[in-house]
């Protein structure tokens, strides 16, 4: 069985809580034509380069049904930084336009497999994946980027069309785990594509 979530496959459910203090879980967002599901932290610098970018994404596609939601799985033992309440800072210094969730157990992590910080799942009406990889290919600078894959999925979607490059290699930091170095990824963890 592969690492992560493959094209086809039904998101995962969840039950998370979010930097406003509320409790969030799959179907609340049932009202979203696209569902963006993105693994995100405090610290990474690729997070931190792109964080722009990705605003604008969700701002420029909000009006069309599209909805973000961002889950920080990092273990704050493996990164202090990446604690509960460093993200409600976060969350209150930059006002993204998602919502931002802890997987404090980190079994939604787990159970997407998501590999990096950041780490992109869409997913369509029925909340089957329709694609799964990174946003862009320079997101630790963004003035470099030539290819904005999240966009071009987002706009392939609203136009009817099929994905045409569904899987790409998330680009960023590995996911912090509980109890393991920094740089540690499951043995069956590899690239996408």
């Amino acid at each position: 069985m592969a690492y992560t979530l493959q094209i086809g496959n039904k998101a995962p459910g969840f039950n998370l809580r979010a930097t406003n203090g509320k409790f969030y879980n799959l179907g609340d967002f049932a009202d979203a034509r696209i569902l963006v599901v993105f693994f995100t932290c405090n610290h990474c610098p690729y997070v931190l380069g792109s964080d722009e970018v990705t605003r604008q994404t969700a701002n420029r596609f909000g009006s069309q049904g599209v909805r973000f939601v961002a889950i920080n799985s990092n273990s704050p033992n493996t990164y202090e930084e990446d604690s509960f309440d460093h993200m409600v800072l976060r969350m209150n210094e930059n006002q993204f336009p998602w919502i931002y969730l802890h997987d404090e157990t980190q079994e939604i992590a787990t159970a997407y497999g998501a590999l990096k910080t950041p780490h992109f799942y869409v997913f369509d009406e029925d909340r089957k994946l329709v694609y799964t990889g990174r946003a862009v290919d320079q997101p630790r600078d963004v003035s470099k980027m030539t290819v904005n894959d999240l966009e071009r999925v987002l706009l392939e979607l609203l136009a009817g069309q099929a994905v045409s490059v569904p899987v790409t290699n998330p680009v960023g930091c590995n996911i912090k785990w509980e109890g393991k170095d920094r740089k540690w990824m499951p043995a069956d963890a590899c690239d996408l594509v």
